[in-house]
């Protein structure tokens, strides 16, 4: 049955298929904007970016492994922020985080690697979307801070970068 109402459900011409908002939360990330509302029907799609650091109360759980306390540091727009003489670089998006292309190749980097700005690190998959993670700094890969195929969240840290001294 294709109609939706006495069951208050949407009907299959109404529901919003599971890619198009996989590509909201890509396009909400890339954009830098608060919030894409989207409405389609009787269907309503909010996608909201986290500004702050969730609440207690709050309904979705929050895990950052903890390495050690992290001094406090000031956020800088993209994903990557200075962390002493590190270069910290930050996931856009939720998603799993995969050091490799595919299953069984050779990862992206290794720690000691020297990177151009632009060298692919990681890929984060958000809804089915492979999100390939750029480095926005040339140097020297210090720490890889998240284990393969684990879950990341938004804004969490990825790799620590020792850049290169400006020429």
């Amino acid at each position: 049955m294709e109609s939706g109402g006495s069951d208050g459900k949407p009907s299959k011409k109404e529901a919003l298929p599971l890619e198009d908002v996989g590509r909201l939360v890509e396009l909400l990330a890339e954009s830098g904007v608060g919030e894409i509302r989207v409405k389609q029907g009787e269907l309503e799609i909010t996608v909201k970016a986290r500004t702050e650091a969730p609440s207690e109360t709050s309904a979705v759980p929050h895990v950052t492994p903890q390495t050690g306390p992290e001094p406090l540091v000031s956020k800088t727009n993209g994903p990557a922020e200075r962390y002493g003489s590190l270069h910290l670089v930050r996931s856009p998006v939720v998603g799993t985080f995969y050091r490799a292309p595919r299953p069984g190749e050779e990862p992206y980097v290794e720690v000691g690697d020297r990177i151009e700005i632009g060298h692919t690190l990681c890929i984060v998959e958000a809804m089915k979307l492979m999100n390939e993670i750029p480095s926005d700094v040339s140097g020297e890969v210090v720490e890889v801070l998240v284990e393969n195929a684990k879950g990341v969240e938004y804004d969490q840290p990825l790799f620590r970068i020792l850049p290169e001294a400006p020429s």
